[in-house]
């Protein structure tokens, strides 16, 4: 898959299908767009094209937003790559651009620079300023300038009955079973491992900090979780905890995690933590000797869930 930072930097000689929107989360939710413009574009021998914003339109256009997103750019450029796509344009998004006309995204964009021959579109689709054109608009300048449109039926949409927001809120509240049905794929964090305070070792319990710098990045719920990461070709499961570590006086937030039967280094390194299944909240203990004991009873709790979900 070939990725472009803009519109401006994709070229191309061969006509292309094309699909857009923010695909955060590449769920289930738009699996059917995904399929249909691969297997279209091998069908036709015409070059799939997925145009996507960043940032989201809402950190653009609304103020004082606070959503998050479920994939970091990288992140979703992986995703889309194992659903075949042969180009990825990741357009800045910005007032200006918001501010085109239908017409002129149509023209401008999809025919003379994408050498457009059909698109493939969710029915509830609105583009162009202010958003104000819909697919029936979308099929009149298809008819004008030449191109197909494809539309995605509100009936093949609500069965999977998912949307992005839905997995925000089911992260958020801690429902990591609901996100992770919704999505497809165990929701997961890709971060460096950097030295944290060491505490953890000192208990019995040595953990990777997991250190994310992209602060748009949804965290979920405070709180311990069963996990599993691949590390050197092995799938090595253990337990994170995302929070405040307040039994030890702690005041900002990290990411730690605990891997079982496993001891190699893994400073400095960047990897992908999958998380499957929330233990508990978050807790103050009475003492370090409190937490001791109960991060035993999580280990515990832990490897059950392993051996009868997820081996």
């Amino acid at each position: 898959m070939k990725i472009f930072n803009s519109i401006q930097e994709f070229t191309t000689n061969a006509p292309t299908i094309v699909t857009l929107g923010t695909f955060d989360g590449v769920h289930k939710g738009h699996k059917s767009i995904l399929e249909k413009i691969t297997s279209s574009s091998k069908n036709t021998g015409c070059e799939s094209v997925l145009l996507t914003f960043f940032p989201h339109p809402r950190m653009v256009l609304q103020q004082n937003t606070d959503i998050k997103l479920l994939n970091t750019i990288k992140e979703k450029a992986m995703l889309l790559e194992e659903h075949g796509i042969n180009n990825l344009i990741i357009h800045p998004f910005d007032h200006a651009f918001s501010r085109l006309t239908a017409e002129e995204f149509v023209k401008n964009i999809l025919v003379d620079k994408f050498m457009v021959r059909k698109i493939i579109i969710g029915y509830d689709h609105r583009f162009g300023r202010n958003r104000t054109a819909d697919i029936n608009d979308l099929i009149q300048y298809g008819e004008e300038y030449n191109f197909e449109v494809e539309q995605i039926s509100a009936l093949e949409i609500n069965e999977v009955s998912v949307s992005s927001t839905k997995i925000r809120n089911a992260l958020n509240a801690g429902y990591l079973e609901t996100a992770n049905r919704y999505l497809g794929y165990p929701y997961f964090l890709t971060g460096n491992v950097v030295k944290g305070k060491q505490l953890g070792r000192t208990i019995g319990f040595p953990t990777a900090n997991i250190n994310i710098t992209e602060s748009y990045k949804l965290i979920p719920d405070k709180g311990v979780y069963v996990v599993s990461s691949e590390i050197a070709g092995k799938t090595i499961y253990g337990m994170m905890n995302i929070g405040n570590n307040p039994t030890v006086g702690g005041v900002a937030e990290s990411i730690e995690v605990h891997f079982f039967d496993f001891n190699s280094d893994l400073y400095n390194k960047e990897i992908r933590v999958n998380i499957h299944y929330k233990i508990r909240n978050e807790i103050k203990f009475p003492s370090v000797n409190h937490l001791k004991e109960q991060l035993k009873e999580d280990q515990k709790t832990s490897l059950e869930y392993i051996a009868t979900k997820l081996s």
